[in-house]
């Protein structure tokens, strides 16, 4: 019995805001989300809803006038509130504004209704049982008020009940009664189409009996003499399997037609129906015979090996005409005694015997030729060594026979040979015209008069216990098919239909099946406005009481959309307010930066600073003669100013220093006071460079003019290689803080911040020129306020930077463990590079790397796992099937969550799918017990459609690395990928 869970998601996905939840024009809403394990009870609801008279009814439904004030018994008690939410339910189906609608209150009604003392779950086909029920209770008391007749009309019954008459002999005692019927069910295991699990259910035992007037057999026959205009089959697609002791599905395919002509099941036809079936049980019959005979031309012979009759007289005939032999097989290679020195048969046995050489041929052989032979190993040549020589025949042929026999027997062979071709032809004609006959035998006119068209089809897929439900419901309106699959609502056709709901592929089937009468319009047909003759729609077609309800709930909505605009529109102004000021900012520094720098920069340093910078400035400007503006940073940094101080030269040593993109340098620095790794970084590169290049403003005007104009050079560059249009494998954001910074829209105060911090670096006192520069910058940052820079603000903008390179070392690893092949390595940094660049991507734009790659590589890599495990379980050895469990249930499992938890991500969602269906797969295939049962405790686990992370690996340690390794290991995997995006951020 398939079994199913009551269980809510205990918390539902956070709602999005309230824009991405308005419902399109040309959308209808649909239901929230629930785990796939309990979903069908809304992909029912939902077929039920589509129908629009069993909407109409539901609608405007009103309860009894009594049960206003106290319900008087359970049922009233029970059913009264579930029509309520019912009604509330499909009101705002039709008229919300909203994208989803929740229906956990109609059904949490019925859960407690679901459950037996023992608290066993019930089956699918009991929900709609219930339902039914339900509907019919509520209605009947409502008719009950409504009328004095003794049986009222249920209009819940017209609609979904139907009568069948029940014909048949019990015990030699012929019987007639007349039953009522909701849902059908049928069997589905041993027919191949939807009429042969009708005709198996119509007719029960044996019915020979029932036409004749004296016979002690039993069985019965069932005709309908009342259809409902809602016929709803259930599909038994479950059987108990006593030797595992648990149910099992039946993954069979059953065919069914999109319109389904029942007039051979009415009682009106049943004597030519009758008539019918007995003439195709005799062609059944006479196919029977056909095909036996068929199969003996087909698979000839008495052993246990059979082959086609006209194949064996082909055979027969190339044997009577090869070329005859006067030797016997054996004969020719008899080995001879061969010559006195000359090597033995049985010194080379797999050589003469395989080439098939007589040993007299073989040439003779001096003692010497066979030490040097028997001292080399044999090396087997399949190909060569199995060639048969060109003087012996292909094929066996016949020692003796005449011209004359074989002109008989060539005769004989091909006049038999071409009568069994052609009885073999006319007897799949045959088979083919008696198919043919079968297939049309109720398609005459009389015989297709009640034509019910295919409404819903629910799927399941998976196995007995678990498994992924969703439906295909058509849309009269539209023509169309749609597939309702979770809270994900698509366009559809009639071939995925069948290619999901026939069954025999990837372990889905449908399970229920509602016809509608395709004369019955009305279950189908819009309303009307009697006075306009318009289509009614939307929220026109509820009744006063319903309309206000939904009235309520869109100005609630709307509400709740206009407080989200306000929210929207301050943010909007505040950026656009913000945007301005650092237009204005940016522009009135860059004012600034040609006749001085704004703000703080603008303040003198300290006074005793200032004064040791002011008599350095008369002294540099009074030995000032040349200007270097032009000169490289190389020439530059490497011509020092005159110094009158000497310095004392033990506490120094000399580094020489490559600094890419820059050149080498002799630098003089105190011993441990500086840091090569800090030196090669590109944001010291180019604070090296605007040092040089202010070396004639410093010369001529000191210290403090050297650090404004090499300050702003800086900026300058910055910017500019924050605006350049880069290939994917370069990322400047990479090279420097502030370019990301820039990028980003930091607060200015930040930048000029993090810029002073670097001209402050005490590794820039390698020389005089560099360490007053630094100096000036370390004064500028103790001016700095409290007030004028916010220290959290700031911490986070740099947090965020260091999380955006973490981020990226997380990328570059597993990416190239997934060039590697190490899939199992990759996985772990490729998710946690893509959950970290999607908390960054969510302040901003370009504030972490392009969501679709990661995406990509992170999808890519769980399917290569998938696959690898999948493998190992197919093995069927223990270690290996344990294995490839741990894989899936310790990495993969755990995954599956943060792919599903975004629905807009389509294809992470068909990566799930197709992961999902290459586990189902095996359960239509034999394998062992052990197998077996890992795999049903296992499917559970990746069939549960919850969006909740239920634990995970904790973040993979990241080794040390220089913004130059980043720089270049980024580069290189990026120039690597076989799929990069075009933009590269």
């Amino acid at each position: 019995m398939e079994t199913w869970s009551w269980q809510w998601l205990s918390s539902l996905r956070r709602m999005p805001r309230p824009l991405s939840r308005r419902r399109q024009l040309t959308t209808k809403p649909h239901f929230l989300a629930m785990i796939d394990t309990s979903v069908w009870e809304a992909k029912q609801m939902r077929s039920l809803f589509n129908l629009l008279e069993f909407r109409r009814l539901v609608l405007n439904y009103k309860p009894p006038s009594h049960a206003q004030d106290l319900p008087r018994n359970q049922k009233e008690h029970r059913n009264l509130p579930f029509m309520r939410e019912l009604r509330y339910l499909f009101a705002l189906l039709v008229g919300t504004k909203r994208k989803y609608v929740d229906p956990s209150r109609a059904v949490e009604i019925l859960k407690d209704a679901f459950k037996s003392n023992d608290s066993q779950q019930q089956d699918v086909s009991e929900f709609t049982h219930k339902l039914l029920d339900w509907l019919e209770d509520a209605f009947q008391m409502k008719a009950e008020e409504e009328t004095d007749e003794e049986k009222p009309k249920n209009p819940m019954v017209e609609l979904f009940y139907g009568r069948f008459l029940a014909v048949g002999v019990l015990e030699g005692k012929k019987f007639e009664n007349t039953e009522m019927f909701g849902q059908y069910p049928l069997q589905v295991n041993g027919f191949k189409d939807l009429h042969e699990c009708l005709e198996a259910a119509m007719i029960e035992g044996e019915i020979e009996s029932l036409h004749s007037e004296n016979s002690g057999k039993s069985g019965q026959e069932h005709w309908f003499t009342e259809l409902p205009p809602v016929l709803t089959f259930e599909l038994s697609r479950f059987e108990f399997n006593q030797a595992l002791g648990r149910p099992e599905k039946i993954h069979n395919k059953l065919e069914f037609p999109q319109v389904l002509y029942l007039d051979r099941y009415m009682l009106r036809n049943r004597e030519i129906t009758r008539i019918k079936r007995e003439e195709i049980k005799r062609l059944k019959d006479y196919l029977t015979v056909l095909q036996q005979r068929l199969e003996r031309y087909l698979s000839y012979g008495s052993g246990p090996k059979r082959f086609p009759l006209v194949d064996v007289l082909q055979y027969a005939l190339e044997f009577a005409s090869s070329k005859p032999v006067c030797t016997s097989p054996i004969d020719d290679i008899d080995a001879s005694s061969p010559p006195s020195g000359s090597v033995s048969s049985q010194t080379l046995p797999s050589t003469t015997e395989q080439q098939g050489t007589p040993s007299s041929e073989l040439p003779s052989t001096s003692p010497a030729s066979v030490a040097a032979i028997s001292s080399r190993s044999v090396i087997h040549k399949p190909f060569t060594q199995s060639r048969i020589p060109p003087d012996l025949p292909m094929h066996p042929a016949p020692r003796h026979i005449t011209e004359e026999e074989l002109s008989v027997l060539e005769s004989c062979l091909h006049r038999w040979r071409t009568e069994i071709e052609n009885d073999t032809r006319d007897l799949q004609e045959s088979i083919s015209r008696i198919h043919r006959t079968i297939e049309l035998m109720y398609s005459d006119k009389s015989m297709i008069q009640v034509p019910y068209r295919l409404h819903a089809v629910l799927v399941h897929e998976g196995q007995a216990n678990a498994g992924h439900y969703w439906a295909y419901i058509f849309d009269h309106h539209e023509n169309r098919w749609m597939k309702y699959n979770d809270i994900a609502v698509t366009k559809s056709s009639w071939e995925e239909l069948v290619r999901d709901s026939f069954g025999g592929y990837r372990n889905a089937s449908a399970y229920c099946l509602m016809y509608i009468n395709d004369k019955a319009q009305f279950l189908i047909q819009e309303e009307f406005n009697k006075e306009t003759g318009q289509a009614l729609v939307g929220i026109e077609t509820l009744p006063p009481d319903l309309r206000d309800f939904v009235e309520e709930d869109n100005q609630r909505f709307e509400k709740e959309l206009e407080e989200w605009d306000t929210q929207l529109a301050q943010k909007a102004l505040q950026e656009k307010l913000l945007a301005s000021q650092k237009l204005r900012e940016s522009e009135s520094s860059i004012t600034a930066a040609q006749a001085g720098e704004p703000e703080y920069l603008e303040q003198p340093s300290r006074s005793d600073f200032s004064k040791h910078l002011k008599e350095e400035t008369v002294r540099l400007i009074t030995k000032a003669s040349h200007e270097h503006e032009d000169k490289s940073p190389e020439t530059v940094l490497q011509s020092k100013p005159e110094n009158t101080t000497s310095q004392p030269p033990s506490t120094q040593q000399v580094v020489e220093v490559a600094i890419p993109h820059v050149g080498k340098f002799m630098i003089e620095a105190k011993e441990g006071g500086y840091d090569d790794e800090i030196m090669m970084t590109p944001n010291m590169q180019g604070i090296i460079m605007a040092i040089g290049k202010s070396r004639n403003v410093y010369d001529r005007c000191g210290p403090e003019a050297g650090f404004f104009k090499a300050i702003k050079l800086e900026y300058s560059r910055l910017v500019k290689l924050s605006q350049e249009d880069t290939p994917p494998e370069t990322d400047y954001r990479l090279h420097h803080v502030v370019v990301y910074f820039i990028q980003n829209e930091a607060p200015k105060k930040i930048i000029e911040k993090t810029l002073l911090e670097q001209f402050g670096d005490r590794n820039l006192s390698f020389d005089e020129r560099c360490h007053n520069i630094m100096k000036v910058a370390q004064a500028k940052l103790e001016m700095i306020k409290p007030e004028e820079v916010n220290l959290e603000e700031y911490e986070e903008w740099h947090q965020d930077y260091r999380k955006f390179r973490e981020t990226t070392m997380y990328l570059i690893i597993g990416l190239e463990y997934f060039q590697g092949e190490r899939y199992i390595d990759s996985l772990l940094f490729l998710i946690y590079a893509y959950q970290n660049n999607k908390e960054l991507l969510s302040k901003g734009q370009y504030r972490g790397h392009d969501e679709e790659l990661l995406s990509h590589y992170r999808r890519e890599c769980l399917l290569k796992l998938n696959e690898q495990a999948a493998e190992l379980f197919e093995s069927g050895e223990d270690r290996e099937v344990n294995n490839g469990l741990i894989i899936m249930n310790e990495l993969i499992v755990p995954v599956l969550p943060l792919l599903l938890v975004d629905e807009m991500e389509e294809k992470d969602i068909l990566a799930v799918e197709d992961m999902r269906n290459r586990w189902c797969s095996y359960l239509g295939q034999e394998m062992e017990s052990n197998l077996q049962e890992k795999l049903t405790d296992f499917l559970p686990k990746l069939l549960d459609c919850s969006t909740e992370i239920k634990g995970f690996h904790e973040p993979p340690k990241l080794p040390s690395y220089s913004t130059h390794e980043l720089c270049e290991r980024f580069a290189r995997i990026m120039l690597s990928l076989s799929r990069t995006p075009a933009d590269g951020r």
